[in-house]
This record gives structure tokens, sequence and C-alpha cells, in this order.
């Protein structure tokens, strides 16, 4: 039996205390925060996307940085073992689009609360880590050295130089264990306990730190038609992100306005795919109307002018769009107001058209780090066992959830990213 040291109560910590507990280990969890999984409870806008139903292969297609490091882990413990665990927990589980997993009753505090069930028998500790304890390596605990080769001059990685003993915490106290997890997440909703904490102790084990950025995040928009546009939620569009002018996302579903640009289901997914900023140029697309060709929406729109043949050009657009965009289109269209719905030529038709089929978004900048779903970057994975979670700088040294340089699409791929690394440091101990 190990004696087993977890910094940090997320998602990870509180599935890696349970795994470990059920291996028959003795668990301690250290959280800072006064409650733990406090995360949990802003995910999926507060109905907490669990997981994906889908298989490990698709899966790792949706997952942006370093899906070979999750090869080993999602084999173990795929979508459906996640789903199978959660309901043996009495959590009832339903799938909606794109196979998104939710718990029946749309609540986080669901999850949060059979992830603490989950967890019982391990000790939640009200503290957080300020320091590893690392000892240097005895020569009896370093790995042999392969015999030579004359043939290969090529110098070989050198292997862990310590051992990592337990942490000092915050509060001065010293925690010994055979095993230490760091799963403290990254730095997306700091006021959830994501502090970026994991990274500096990662950093005292020598370990290399991908600079973390956000991902899954709103978008900067300087137009201000999108803030005219505050709150109006469009379902069934589709948004093309551009890159210098050339697409590098395209995907049709649901997306928000806001008085700072836009967000939505979308508009995360198409923000993991920005690169430097300050070499490219970005702007977005969106089609309104994407189940009608060009034509056919022409065609659609004549139709509504004849009915509406004596409205002014606002009142024309009643069966086209929402209210709240109605007047935006007037004034990006240019046409008089005043114009009637019989007025309008076929020219001035034709670029109502084009304007619901591109309706275009200058992207300036990503959301910050403090409202992002996720941070990209993290632990270098090239410094981590990826079948064990296990530290290749220091020995009873692990890492699991968001810490690591793993991220992976909106859908609840990252929640499920969590659950694997946290399971394989607890199947491997």
């Amino acid at each position: 039996m190990a004696n087993v040291l977890i910094v940090g109560g997320g998602a990870a910590g509180l599935m890696a205390a349970g795994a470990a507990v059920r291996q028959g280990h003795k668990v301690t969890v250290l959280e800072h925060m006064d409650k733990p999984g406090q995360k949990i409870l802003v995910t999926g806008k507060g109905r907490c996307n669990v997981t994906n139903d889908c298989t490990a292969e698709e899966f790792l297609r949706h997952v942006r940085t370093n899906p070979r490091f999750l090869f080993s882990s999602l084999g173990a413990f795929p979508p459906a073992k996640t789903m199978e665990l959660f309901e043996g927990l009495g959590v009832e589980l339903k799938v909606e689009w794109g196979r998104r997993v939710f718990p029946v009753s749309d609540k986080a505090e669901e999850i949060r609360l059979a992830l603490l069930r989950y967890a019982e028998g391990a000790e939640i500790v009200h503290d957080g880590a300020k320091k590893l304890l690392l000892e240097p390596l005895a020569p009896a605990e370093e790995p042999a050295a392969a015999p030579e080769d004359p043939r290969h001059t090529k110098k070989k990685k050198p292997g862990p130089a310590a051992r990592c003993v337990g942490v000092r915490g915050t509060s001065g106290k010293e925690y010994r264990a055979d095993a230490v997890l760091v799963a403290t997440g990254g730095l997306s909703y700091p006021t959830t306990g994501s502090t970026g904490d994991g990274y500096r102790l990662a950093q005292q084990a020598g370990h290399t730190i991908v600079e973390p950025v956000p991902s899954l995040v709103s978008l900067v928009s300087h137009d201000p038609d999108c803030k005219k546009m505050m709150g109006l939620a469009l379902k069934n569009v589709t948004l093309t992100l551009f890159e210098d002018g050339k697409a590098i996302f395209d995907e049709q579903g649901e997306m928000l306005f806001t008085h700072f640009g836009i967000s939505g289901p979308l508009t995360l997914s198409a923000s993991s795919h920005l690169g430097d900023m300050k070499k490219h140029t970005y702007y977005a697309e969106i089609d309104l109307k994407p189940a009608l060709s060009e034509e056919q929406l022409y065609d659609r729109i004549t139709r509504d002018f004849a009915l509406l043949a004596n409205h002014a050009a606002q009142g024309a657009l009643v069966k086209l769009l929402p209210s709240s965009m109605q007047p935006v289109m007037v004034a990006r269209w240019g046409i008089d107001p005043a114009t009637k719905a019989n007025q309008i030529t076929r020219e001035q038709k034709r670029e109502l058209v084009h304007l619901c089929k591109h309706w275009k978004v200058p992207i300036d900048a990503r959301g910050d780090l403090a409202h992002a779903v996720i941070t990209s970057g993290g632990v270098s994975v090239r410094e981590v066992d990826p079948k064990t979670m296990q530290s290749k700088k220091a020995l009873g040294l692990y890492f699991a959830g968001e810490v690591l340089d793993v991220d992976a699409y909106t859908g609840g791929y990252n929640l499920q990213i969590a659950f694997c690394t946290a399971q394989s440091f607890a199947n491997n101990l």
C-alpha cells in the first residue's frame, strides 16, 4: 500500500483519489480552495459536459495538442468507462448534439458530488502546495546504464536525478508520500482555484513549461455591430475562421454576440485554431442560412418582400432575421431605411443575400486566460511517461489533467483527458 498525496481537488485530482483508494492506497488530497471541484461547476455553462460518447480512436481526432501522448491512458479508460463510472455513482446521463454527454439533471453540482463520493476514503486537507520535497537519488535507485555500444555515439538522455517524497504546504506543514500527483489544472478561471501553481511545482523538479495560452475562449472584436447585438444567440449557423484570408476552421452550430465580440460553442472551437495573432490577421464569417444556397435564399427573400410589400426595409426582414439583428443588417446593407420592400432592386437583394451568407466579424484578440474554458500549454509531455504519468525528471512525481500540455476541442474532451490521465496514474502505482 502506497502513501499517495494529490495536489489539487479538481476533476483530475478527485478522480485520481477515488481510483487510488480503490487500489488500496492511503490517499491525501491537498485543496487550497474552501470547496473541492469548484471549476466543475462552471463547465458546460453550469451543466458539465462530462465526456463525449465516442470511441478512443474518434476521440484522439479531437485532441488539438499532443494526441499521441493519450494513446495508452485513453485506451485504458475511454469515454464509455467514464459514463459507466458516473452511472454507477448514481448520475443519470444523456447524450446531446455532437455526442456531448451531460447529467440528465443539467446540474454540474451533481457531477462534483459524484466525484466526492468516488473519492470517499481519501482525506481532503485544506492547504496548498508551496514546494516539492525532492531528495537526490541513491545510487541503487538510479536506472541501470545500458551497455555501451561503440557503433552508437548518440548521447544518452539523462534519467531522473531526484525523488519526490512529498510537498511543503502553504501552511508550512510537510506532507510526506511515496507518490505525489500534481493535478492543479491550468490558469483558466483562477477564481475556482486554477492559479498555475502546478507549473511552479513542475519547474522545481526541472520540468519544461510550454507557455500557457487561453484556449476554448471567446474572441474579441472591435466591430461595434457585435455590441449592438449583445446577447443575440444564433443557432444552426456556420462559422468559418480565416487566417490571412485562408479558411482554417468551418463548422455549423451555435454562437453568441457579446459586448466585446463573439462567444458560444462555435467560437470556442474556432479559437483553438488561432496562431500567433501578432503575425497573422484573422476574421470570422458567419453563414446565417447554411441550409440555403445563394439562389434559394434570393428566392426566399423575393417571396418575403412580396408578402411584406409595403413594409420599410427593416420590417421586410422580420421573417428572415432576429429582431436585434434587423437594424444592424439594414445599416450594414447601406439601404435607405425608408425604402419599401416592393422598391428594393435585384442588386440590393443580391447584396442582402451576400451579407446573410458572409457576415464578417474581424477578430482582434483572444479572450483572456481568466475566462478561457481551458489552458493550452503546461508541463511538456516529452518529460512525462504516457503510461503512468510519472515524471522523467523525478521519481515519485506525477501529473494529470490540464496541468499537462494536452488540450482538445470543446465537446467533453478536456474533462475526459483529466479523467483518463488520473486513472492511468492510480492504476499504475
